[in-house]
């Protein structure tokens, strides 16, 4: 059988297209080039992280959303502008964050007939065929804090067993890809979008935004 019998994304793994070197400009340089999963065929284009490379805090979501896989830039759409709200009122300067997601392209389907892309959850496989760049993410910028934004981001980072509503406003410490991290998990800002009582949705966000606030 031939070595090279299958297109590299069915390896699932973004190892491959890591840089030997540099830091974040080289990391986002190299990722606009990853095919390590099949996401990337549909994708405009690979959304990398963005923000200081020395934030103290690194935000976590889940993957790019229609605005975001347009624009080419994490949390810019509606979920976005109400996470960097939720962060000023807790007392956490959104211009000194780092903010990523699990997965950095863009998964969806089309509605009927084709005028609107709707948000698919990307699986537990294409998260973690992403993981190393979420780690040379983590390596890059070291922050004091990761917020876990949703279910989603939590498995990435934590294992299938992560349920965001047993944790979520908790500090949790744990080794993350062979680092010590310290995390508060909360909802995935999209959530409140979505809520019957989105008010109440938004103050818990808020409540647990400013746990992670007292830790720095």
């Amino acid at each position: 059988m031939s070595p090279r019998t299958t297109a590299p994304e069915d390896a699932y793994t973004a190892e491959p297209y890591l840089p030997d070197r540099g830091g974040l400009p080289a990391l986002r340089e190299a990722a606009a080039g990853c095919r390590g999963c099949p996401l990337h065929r549909d994708a405009t284009q690979t959304v990398f992280g963005e923000g200081t490379a020395k934030a103290r805090v690194m935000l976590v979501g889940e993957q790019p959303g229609d605005q975001e896989d347009r624009q080419g830039k994490p949390f810019v759409g509606p979920a976005g502008k109400l996470l960097h709200r939720a962060l000023a009122e807790a007392g956490i300067d959104p211009a000194e964050t780092y903010v990523t997601n699990a997965v950095k392209h863009f998964k969806f389907t089309w509605d009927e007939p084709r005028k609107r892309r709707i948000h698919k959850a990307p699986t537990l496989r294409e998260a973690a065929a992403c993981g190393p760049w979420l780690a040379a993410e983590l390596a890059a910028v070291e922050p004091e804090l990761v917020v876990v934004l949703g279910a989603t981001a939590g498995k990435a980072l934590l294992g299938s067993s992560f349920r965001v509503t047993q944790v979520r406003g908790t500090v949790l410490e744990e080794e993350i890809h062979g680092h010590a991290e310290r995390l508060v998990p909360t909802v995935h800002p999209s959530s409140v979008l979505r809520a019957d009582d989105r008010e109440a949705a938004y103050q818990g966000l808020v409540s647990d935004l400013e746990v992670a606030a007292r830790l720095l």
